[in-house]
């Protein structure tokens, strides 16, 4: 009795700390996310974005090591201001039990996103990502310059890029600030 209610409790706090960016439902326009594989560099992986009958985005495909490829990524466009007062992006997903990368950029002219990796369960999860963590890269590599640190995000993004040939499916409900 004394785990539901600090359950509860916990829940009802997150719920009033954080700020959805993002909910897919019924009516989202799945036009608004913009696939970009690894075709922009010659490789020949393949993924989509749909709606599902539950109203969650499903960013599914396969990703190849073909022609120097190995990645698949949809991304959104975006205008998130004051960012810095916040402490964690915040997702939900139900994935495959595979690894993903969620990318933020606080620019669109900028060619570095910053990177935060995350491994799916398998089943629904909150999944808490700090936002100091999030750190710059280009072109799959990591970059000495300081960690995300601006004042708006202009860009989120899901990637997947384990350095394998693979299937994979990755069901989004929403994500947030806290």
């Amino acid at each position: 009795m004394k785990l539901t209610i600090l359950i509860s409790l916990l829940l009802t706090i997150t719920e009033q700390t954080m700020t959805t960016i993002y909910q897919f439902n019924e009516k989202t326009s799945i036009k608004d996310w913009r696939i970009v594989n690894d075709g922009v560099m010659g490789g020949i992986s393949k993924s989509t974005i749909v709606l599902n009958e539950a109203g969650n985005g499903e960013f599914s495909g396969h990703v190849s090591l073909a022609n120097n490829g190995g990645f698949a990524s949809v991304q959104l466009n975006l205008k998130i201001g004051e960012v810095r007062s916040k402490k964690f992006i915040v997702l939900r997903v139900k994935g495959d039990g595979k690894a993903y990368e969620f990318r933020l950029k606080g620019d669109l002219s900028q060619s570095e996103s910053y990177v935060h990796p995350f491994k799916t369960s398998g089943e629904w999860e909150t999944i808490r990502l700090p936002i100091a963590d999030f750190y710059p890269q280009f072109r799959g590599s990591k970059l000495t310059i300081p960690n995300f640190n601006f004042d708006r995000i202009e860009q989120i993004c899901f990637l997947i890029a384990n350095k394998q040939e693979e299937d994979f499916t990755l069901l989004i409900d929403w994500v947030g600030l806290e």
